[in-house]
């Protein structure tokens, strides 16, 4: 790690440890618009996200985890040892039984559409009767509108201050302050070195687009729109997004993006399989197959990056997904998958 980059870290982490202090219960924390109030800090939590449920396992808070579920991809292998001693309720969405029966003293949600006004596995307002509290990640909440399109719709950009929120309110929440202190030092300094790698290099014509999924690979893919969290990815490493809308992931016509012909290729790879190109190596073989897409010069030229699903979320694994755009985009070359 270069001096610089050490000597920022180091920097981080004292300055936030030195405002790090013990939780006064009762704690009350405004959750996007919703007052959610602690007594204690919780012994027994059920997470609905898979983003929620890692940064948990950074905090070190695992053994306080009754249940977890909507996975995208693998744990990752820091935490598996602790994975595997926590019930998964379900791959996808839980019902609202299976977290109840948890008896959780905090329920966490990755997306609003999973527990919010529509929620796919309930409303807050059915946990808070049950004396459940319930806390959105705000990435998912702030500058959103989680009611227009399939996955919401970006009223303004994404923040990255919203995950570093999400840490310091959870390490709060637990009484785990120096912990959320830390870990947000060590994401800051990942960011910090994503975007020093690429100092000085001319990007002003490069291009990217990021394939999600496809409820199938005869119709439109789900990729990223502008505003969201790859979208923010690509800004912050000077990229540029093909996609206009302002939906998270909306879908578009292959037709159209290969009009945009984009510099790069990213599509992500899940361990779900919810929809058939969930399988990264079958949305390789469309494009390499298709004689629509297997003319984009990103295709041609091999210049398709496989990044983990979760990696596009707002994680602590964004942090680690900037580290492969942003060696990729240096060197010119694509990792192998």
């Amino acid at each position: 790690m270069p001096y610089r980059l050490a000597a920022l870290l180091a920097g981080l982490s004292l300055s936030c440890l030195a405002h790090a202090s013990a939780t006064q219960y009762p704690l009350t924390v405004d959750n996007c618009g919703l007052p959610q109030t602690f007594t204690q800090a919780p012994q027994r939590a059920v997470t609905v996200g898979q983003a929620g449920t890692e940064l948990l396992y950074a905090l070190g808070l695992g053994e306080r985890l009754a249940g977890t579920s909507l996975w995208f991809n693998n744990v990752l292998p820091e935490f598996k040892a602790q994975n595997d001693k926590v019930p998964r309720l379900a791959d996808n969405e839980p019902s609202f039984e299976a977290v109840v029966g948890k008896r959780p003293q905090l329920v966490t949600a990755q997306f609003e559409w999973m527990i919010g006004a529509q929620g796919a596995v309930g409303t807050r307002e059915q946990f808070q009767e049950l004396g459940i509290p319930t806390y959105l990640l705000p990435s998912d909440c702030e500058g959103k509108d989680n009611l227009v399109g399939a996955d919401g719709t970006r009223l303004q950009p994404f923040k990255v201050q919203s995950i570093y929120k999400s840490v310091s309110q959870l390490a709060e929440i637990f009484d785990v302050q120096e912990r959320g202190a830390r870990l947000n030092a060590e994401l800051q300094g990942q960011l910090e070195q994503a975007r020093q790698r690429l100092a000085g290099q001319d990007l002003a014509h490069t291009s990217a687009l990021f394939w999600f999924s496809s409820a199938d690979l005869k119709t439109d893919p789900y990729v990223a729109g502008r505003q969201g969290v790859a979208d923010y990815m690509l800004q912050t490493l000077g990229v540029r997004n093909v996609v206009e809308s302002s939906e998270e992931w909306p879908t578009v016509g292959w037709e159209t993006l290969v009009k945009a012909n984009p510099t790069w290729l990213i599509v992500a790879r899940m361990d779900r399989r919810r929809y058939p190109a969930d399988d990264y190596q079958k949305k390789l073989d469309f494009l390499r197959s298709d004689p629509v897409t297997r003319n984009m010069n990103a295709v041609k030229h091999g210049r398709i990056i496989v990044l983990d699903a979760d990696a596009m979320q707002a994680g602590i694994r964004l942090f680690r997904g900037l580290d492969v755009l942003s060696s990729a985009f240096a060197s010119g070359k694509a990792p192998q998958p």
